[in-house]
């Protein structure tokens, strides 16, 4: 598979060999241009069929522990699992040292919840308010905001506890372009409730509010068929 992530985060496994992050897609595509042989004794997630081979032109990126050091770079070497329809991804890595993980809630979010959300700049803010610089020339902030409700796939109004299908997150404030892919996350509890979408307009009386998919949605990955996490 190959694809064109945004951002994602690592989310903990205790079975896997192997890092699994969640990131954004805007496409996912087949193409044999970028399966080549691998060393045999090389370890791959990849699929079957292509065994020994990497099918992945896309790249983790992650931001050095010292500020003076360039980011780390590391291969995905494979799509796990994906859901189309919440645009999200799994996909597995591996990298020299453990990446630091989130716990991601499998309860959605309460309207009203306080939380924080990690928004990026491609272009260094006008005022400086909590931004710090970040990987390759962008720049980074925990904004503060909160959870505002949720919609189903028709876009009508889903409520938490219910038989309701909580599709959509809304939230905000409306994050920044770039920011897509980032986790939003609890701020009493520290865990993910949401990975960001975009933003998103359903009438004008509301306004433009922040756009993303509650984390339970992440569970649901797990649960495809045909995803191998556990070592052998």
């Amino acid at each position: 598979m190959c694809a064109y992530p945004r951002r994602g985060r690592c989310i903990p496994h205790p079975h896997a060999d192997f890092s699994l992050v969640t990131s954004r897609t805007y496409q996912i595509r087949r193409s044999p241009l970028l399966a080549h042989a691998a060393p045999t004794d090389s370890p791959s997630h990849a699929s079957p069929e292509l065994s020994g081979a990497r099918l992945s032109g896309s790249f983790l990126i992650t931001p050095p522990s010292v500020p003076s050091d360039p980011p780390a770079v590391s291969p995905i070497t494979s799509v796990l699992s994906s859901l189309h329809k919440s645009d999200l991804l799994l996909l597995s890595t591996t990298t020299p040292s453990p990446l630091r993980t989130l716990p991601v809630s499998p309860y959605p979010a309460q309207p009203g919840t306080r939380v924080r959300a990690h928004f990026v700049s491609h272009n260094a803010p006008k005022e400086m308010d909590g931004w710090e610089p970040w990987i390759n020339g962008t720049w980074a902030k925990w904004e503060t905001g909160t959870v505002l409700g949720y919609r189903d796939f028709a876009g009508r109004e889903a409520q938490p506890g219910t038989y309701d299908a909580l599709s959509h997150m809304l939230f905000k404030p409306p994050p920044t372009a770039g920011s897509s892919g980032g986790p939003i996350v609890d701020e009493e509890t520290g865990a993910v409730v949401g990975v960001m979408l975009g933003t998103r307009m359903d009438n004008r009386v509301e306004g433009m509010r922040g756009w993303g998919v509650p984390a339970e949605v992440i569970f649901e990955m797990f649960s495809l068929p045909g995803l191998k996490l556990k070592n052998n």
